[in-house]
């Protein structure tokens, strides 16, 4: 069992209400977000990560460029992506975008690749929904090879051939850590433990201990390959208040409202009060007091065999006093809490 567990928070950027209950500008959203990892690295918290999405809901398009500007303003916290769409961007500048964080951060620099569960960002940039599995494997493979060599000799179908090419910046500390962010699907498990790459798992809904056959089948994958498994980590939702009543009433107005957005776009019914309340209890919702999210918490690490958990922390319009109140309360309470719990 993991013993030594690394706690974070992630944001996606949703445009939030202010205090007169009107939407913010995408502007204001951003400066916010900054301030929301200031407050992180103050209070604990492992790892801020900042997702990236293509359009009005939510605010950052860029993670890199707003996790640049988050380095400067703080000391400890490792700062990532969650995720970046790399089936819709260039490997080479994503490498030297990191980089950039990494030098910019004293080397405080993570990426999260995945081939995100929107879409929007293919026709922006003028790539075919129908290339989305050839996209993601063959620019992770060309990913890969940046980041474990200074130069690089790589062919692929989809762009030109390199050859014993060097990318600038380099990385200063030698390695930017990457991790393959999966939503799911066994092939793409397979795929994280043949590139040796730690495994983040996106678990939005259901029991977290249904992802145990994928932790087991990464595990299993690296001992076939001869590996040693690197970090397993879980991305799921999340909300701390004072008490659980506190943060249910808080929390769910705002849950529902960017939860029934992206549902009426997928054909999901309305969230309902007795829906959320059980995926409270029994699913991937980790929401009340810091005692109660701790204990959930440690309870998902320790089935899973953690090394991260990462709480997703943006919902909708949730204001930014709320969402700084419970950066704090993870960070002085929750986090301490998880570690007592897990020794």
């Amino acid at each position: 069992m993991t013993t030594t567990i690394e706690l974070g928070l992630d944001t996606f950027g949703d445009v939030t209400a202010g205090a007169d209950g009107r939407l913010q500008a995408h502007a204001q959203v951003i400066r916010d977000l900054v301030d929301q990892a200031v407050l992180a690295d103050e209070t604990g918290v492992d790892f801020f990560g900042v997702g990236e999405h293509h359009r009005d809901d939510f605010a950052v398009s860029s993670p890199e460029t707003v996790l640049a500007g988050i380095a400067t303003r703080t000391s400890r916290i490792r700062l990532g992506s969650a995720v970046t769409v790399l089936s819709s961007d260039d490997p080479i500048r994503v490498f030297q975008r990191f980089s950039t964080v990494d030098a910019l951060s004293h080397g405080r620099a993570e990426v999260i690749l995945g081939r995100g569960s929107f879409t929007e960002s293919f026709p922006l940039f003028g790539f075919d929904l129908r290339q989305y599995e050839e996209l993601f494997t063959e620019k992770l493979d060309l990913f890969v090879a940046l980041i474990r060599n200074r130069r690089v000799t790589w062919q692929g179908n989809l762009r030109p051939p390199l050859t014993d090419q060097a990318v600038f910046p380099p990385i200063e500390t030698g390695t930017l850590r990457t991790w393959i962010g999966v939503g799911g699907s066994p092939e793409s498990v397979v795929r994280a433990a043949r590139y040796d790459l730690p495994m983040l798992l996106a678990i939005i809904g259901g029991p977290a201990q249904r992802f145990r056959p994928y932790v087991d089948l990464y595990k299993d994958a690296a001992g076939r390959l001869g590996q040693v498994p690197q970090p397993i980590g879980v991305h799921s939702p999340g909300f701390v208040a004072g008490t659980d009543e506190e943060a249910a009433e808080s929390f769910f107005p705002a849950y529902k409202a960017m939860r029934d957005r992206i549902g009426a776009e997928r054909g999901w019914p309305p969230l309902s009060r007795e829906e959320f309340a059980r995926e409270v209890a029994q699913g991937s919702l980790y929401l009340g007091s810091p005692e109660t999210v701790a204990r959930k918490i440690a309870q998902t690490v320790k089935g899973l065999d953690l090394s991260r958990f990462q709480l997703k922390i943006s919902a909708g319009p949730l204001t930014q006093a709320q969402t700084l109140r419970c950066i704090e309360l993870y960070g002085r309470e929750v986090i301490p809490r998880v570690r007592e719990l897990l020794a």
